[in-house]
């Protein structure tokens, strides 16, 4: 696990640009699609995703979407997620949802015990 990550849910992409990097000092690093960007600040990287925008976007098994200060998380990278999320259900772990595989890599949401949710990424 080497890079660390925090993931918001925005409702205007460009806004939230506009917001942190006028007004906070982050860098954009990119910003492929209009539901997608990749900001820095010295060791932090935001990323910013519009509800329904990418695999981060996307609305839950039970038909929850992703609303900006409930999904708010913070993003772990990992080498084998199949075999993470494997080790984490025989530890009893909770999981919001199955892996979904999106055009950067793949991702699912782990809660931790207070059912926060920790998103773990495989890029692709």
């Amino acid at each position: 696990m080497s890079q660390v990550r925090v993931r918001y849910i925005v409702t205007d992409v460009d806004a939230a640009i506009s917001f942190y990097t006028e007004l906070l000092g982050f860098a954009v690093e990119m910003h492929p699609a209009p539901g997608f960007a990749s900001l820095s600040r010295g060791p932090l990287q935001l990323l910013l995703n519009r509800p329904g925008a990418g695999g981060a976007g996307q609305a839950m098994p039970n038909g929850q979407v992703p609303a900006p200060g409930g999904w708010n998380r913070i993003q772990i990278e990992v080498e084998d997620l199949s075999a993470t999320v494997g080790k984490l259900k025989a530890a009893g772990c909770r999981f919001r949802n199955e892996i979904v595989t999106g055009k950067g890599g793949k991702q699912i949401l782990v809660e931790d015990p207070s059912g926060n949710p920790v998103e773990l990424f495989e890029p692709a």
